[in-house]
């Protein structure tokens, strides 16, 4: 049995969570979520607590049951307290500038990249070298963090890059001189 599907979910205040058949939706005042749920598995919505049972127990129905489980408990936290992502620019003349929907980046190219910021995210300016990259989908937040960080991934001999906040980058030595 799955351990991680079997636990009761518990739905704050604000948050409500329907089930149509085998879609399941989560809304709240920051915004609605919805995912579809395999046909192995039933959700039931009750007083407040969100189950996940297996419809016919087999090792296909454990793998969806967690997974749905986690799925939806990230979709009500997210709703309820929102997910950030932090980013830092580290290197001589690394730095972020925020302007409406877009970011402009210095990282050492001959050129300032733009990236366009999705409708559903919002991107804070901590500093010049900190941005902090908010929103209620835990998936789409962790992919445009990933996909800004790409852009200049931190290396390992010098340290530079575009790193997460909490991030640690194993440096090399390089080479000895002799």
């Amino acid at each position: 049995m799955s351990r991680i599907g079997n636990r009761k979910l518990t739905i704050p205040a604000g948050v409500t969570v329907e089930v149509n058949g085998n879609e399941v939706t989560v809304k709240s005042s920051k915004g609605e979520l919805k995912t579809t749920v395999s046909n192995l598995i039933e959700v039931k919505v009750s007083e407040g607590i969100v189950e996940t049972i297996q419809k016919n127990p087999s090792k296909e129905a454990n793998i969806m049951q967690g997974t749905t489980n986690s799925n939806i408990q990230g979709m009500i936290e997210g709703l309820d307290k929102g997910f950030s992502k932090g980013l830092e620019a580290v290197g001589v003349g690394y730095r972020f500038a925020v302007s409406g929907n877009k970011i402009t980046l210095n990282a050492g190219y001959s050129h300032p990249v733009i990236v366009e910021v999705p409708a559903d995210l919002k991107v804070e300016l901590v500093s010049a070298t900190e941005i902090t990259i908010s929103g209620v989908d835990k998936q789409k937040v962790a992919e445009f963090a990933a996909n800004v960080r790409k852009i200049r991934q931190p290396e390992p001999y010098k340290g530079k890059g575009i790193r997460y906040k909490d991030e640690i980058v194993h440096r090399k030595e390089g080479k000895k001189a002799a």
